[in-house]
């Protein structure tokens, strides 16, 4: 019988945490709770998890620290869960290497489909196509190699350093490259989200972000490109 995954609720609202942990129970998983952010930390450190839900506003460690350490750590996939709108930008803005947010309230049956296409990308289902080079595993675009083996990105053979969705992100589009996907279809592809459940300022951020890493001049692109109406592309 396959074990079922693992999810650290990280919420110091008692109630809210009770409702999680019921739902995510009744999807198949199994859970752990922690009601502040060092107990969170604590907790997430020994590894056991699948999926990390992280409120924000905690006692005694903040969502944001909480994320940034447990990022440092390992790559254990965190969802962010905020009750201000205005928190989105920041979150998204910040390189705290989460992978996903969703705001107060939500729809459970939204969070669930997150949790989901998380914990299947984590654990291997985002493959990896084959590139055009003698490795099948290195993806070659001008100056710019994705080595998956490796999990190292050159440009010009300078390293540079990715979050795990920066990565996901431009391997999809370097091995697709030249074709220009909507934000819909990055959402959907790259993110895993179907139905839309996604905000489509995750992917904008993120190209920016990536951008900036990328390019030479972000504000005048040479490889990450936008066409105006329609989507992105990697030139």
């Amino acid at each position: 019988m396959e074990e079922k995954k693992k999810i650290l609720i990280v919420e110091d609202e008692k109630n809210i945490a009770q409702v999680l942990a019921f739902n995510i129970t009744q999807a198949g998983y199994s859970y752990d709770l922690a009601f502040d952010g060092e107990e969170g930390l604590n907790k997430a450190m020994t590894g056991e998890f699948d999926l990390i839900l992280l409120d924000l506003m905690l006692p005694k460690m903040d969502g944001f620290e909480v994320c940034r350490r447990i990022r440092a750590k390992m790559s254990t996939p965190i969802i962010i869960v905020t009750a201000r709108e205005e928190e989105i930008d920041k979150i998204l803005g910040l390189d705290l290497g989460a992978d996903d947010y969703v705001t107060k309230p939500f729809s459970m049956k939204v969070l669930l489909a997150r949790i989901k296409s998380n914990i299947r990308r984590a654990a291997g289902e985002l493959v990896i196509n084959e590139g055009e080079t003698e490795n099948p595993n290195v993806i070659v675009v001008r100056d710019l190699v994705v080595d998956s083996d490796k999990y190292r990105v050159t440009n010009d053979g300078q390293p540079i350093l990715l979050t795990k969705k920066e990565y996901e992100l431009l391997v999809h589009l370097a091995k697709n490259a030249g074709k220009i996907y909507s934000r819909e279809a990055l959402l959907e592809e790259v993110w895993g989200y179907e139905d839309f459940y996604g905000d489509l300022r995750t992917v904008d951020v993120t190209v920016s972000r990536l951008r900036d890493k990328l390019e030479k001049d972000p504000a005048r692109p040479e490889y990450l490109m936008t066409k105006r109406g329609m989507g992105y592309y990697l030139k």
